[in-house]
């Protein structure tokens, strides 16, 4: 026996002539949308896949797909550099299965990530030294690369050569990079620092006689690139005070009223960091005479010998005048009497004089001489009539005796 039935029998047409078309071929990344149009020539019950190189492509918040009878569109809301393809369609039904040409996007973008290099790469260069700088971005189209000097435009292209580089070549190097389709800028900024040596190095004082009470500069100054300028006593890392004080740029060293102590060796180091110079001033305070001392007997007999010595505190080291009552003796710090008489009694001045300072100050003293009242020849006649008497009793003595 038969029984009546059915059967669903669908016909599918082969693709054929499948097209990947886009709206537009000006795009810049993050400003543009971008629609793929994937259509064909004929054929049922379509399907699509996109691709993105070799990944698949499906709807999202930056994706928008559309289709039609025979066409699909895929819709890119806000390109980027990585959606440059390229893209693919694959139409398939059952039967067939038809895969596009690719395309190709250009997507200007940029610059971005702006690298400036410095060589040789160190924070200082010798005055002389050959550098180059290059300067690189990411950019499409290629970005023009422009070089600025302390804000002044002096170069374009990617690379900047210094040839025997100057001290007034040192500055701040920038390289601009500029996209004229997105008209983007971007920046990036090195420090060159060219440093010439230390030449010429002078240290001087306002006077090489220096007198106590006086006003004192000292001046450290030298030509090149000089950074620092440190002072030193005897070796110490001065500290300024209310008498002492350092001024322009430290080159000079002011003392409002120069004191003994204020002796020593004085250096000044100039530097930068590559070179230095150190000079030494051997600076000696002058002052006095102070304290004049006359040391000596006050008293002597005739004919003895007598010795006067006068000290006095001063720098440099004092002169020495001796009088006598009013009369000019000695010029020497002592003053010798080498058989004195009563006629050398009286009053003993000694002037002592510093030739630098111009001062001067004295002292006296007072010497008595006077006759010895019992000589060596009396001395020895006493003793002959002493032991006269002696005798002369003891043969006395004798003879009384006898005669009793």
């Amino acid at each position: 026996m038969t029984r009546p039935g059915s059967t669903d029998l669908r016909v599918h047409v082969p693709i054929n002539g499948a097209q990947l078309t886009f709206s537009t071929e000006d795009l810049l990344e993050f400003n543009s949308s971008v629609t793929f149009s994937c259509s064909v020539s004929s054929g049922s019950s379509l399907s699509f896949l996109w691709q993105n190189i070799s990944s698949e492509i499906s709807a999202s918040d930056e994706v928008l797909i559309t289709e039609g009878e025979s066409f699909q569109n895929l819709t890119i809301l806000s390109v980027t550099r990585y959606d440059e393809g390229p893209f693919r369609c694959t139409v398939f039904n059952p039967v067939s299965r038809v895969v596009s040409d690719p395309v190709t996007l250009s997507v200007s973008y940029g610059p971005d990530d702006v690298d400036l290099q410095v060589s040789p790469s160190q924070e200082y260069f010798e005055d002389g030294s050959n550098i180059s700088l290059s300067c690189s971005s990411s950019s499409s189209p290629p970005a023009r690369l422009q070089w600025f000097v302390n804000d002044t435009l002096t170069h374009t292209g990617p690379e900047l050569l210094l040839t025997a580089a100057t001290e007034a070549q040192s500055g701040e190097y920038s390289c601009q990079a500029f996209n004229s389709k997105t008209l983007r800028y971007r920046t990036s900024s090195a420090a060159v620092t060219v440093l010439a040596a230390i030449r010429a190095a002078s240290l001087t004082a306002s006077t090489n006689l220096p007198i106590e009470g006086m006003s004192v500069n000292l001046s450290c100054d030298a030509a090149g690139s000089v950074y620092s300028r440190l002072w030193r006593k005897n070796g110490t890392t001065l500290t300024p005070d209310a008498n002492m004080m350092l001024g322009d740029g430290n080159r000079t060293l002011s003392f409002k009223s120069v004191r003994r102590s204020d002796d020593g060796v004085y250096s000044c180091l100039q530097s930068n960091p590559l070179h230095s110079s150190t000079l030494d001033h051997r600076m000696v305070v002058n002052f006095g005479p102070e304290q004049v001392t006359i040391t000596g007997p006050a008293a002597a007999t005739v004919p003895s010998s007598v010795t006067l010595t006068c000290t006095a505190a001063s720098t440099p080291a004092a002169s020495f005048t001796w009088k006598h009552n009013g009369m000019e003796k000695e010029n020497s710090s002592v003053f010798t009497i080498k058989k004195s008489q009563t006629s050398d009694s009286g009053s003993y001045v000694c002037e002592a004089r510093n030739n630098v300072t111009g001062k001067s100050l004295t002292q006296t003293h007072g010497l008595s001489v006077t006759e010895d009242p019992c000589p060596p020849g009396c001395i020895a006649g006493i003793v002959v009539a002493c032991l006269v008497v002696i005798i002369a009793a003891v043969v006395g003595g004798f003879c009384l005796y006898k005669r009793r």
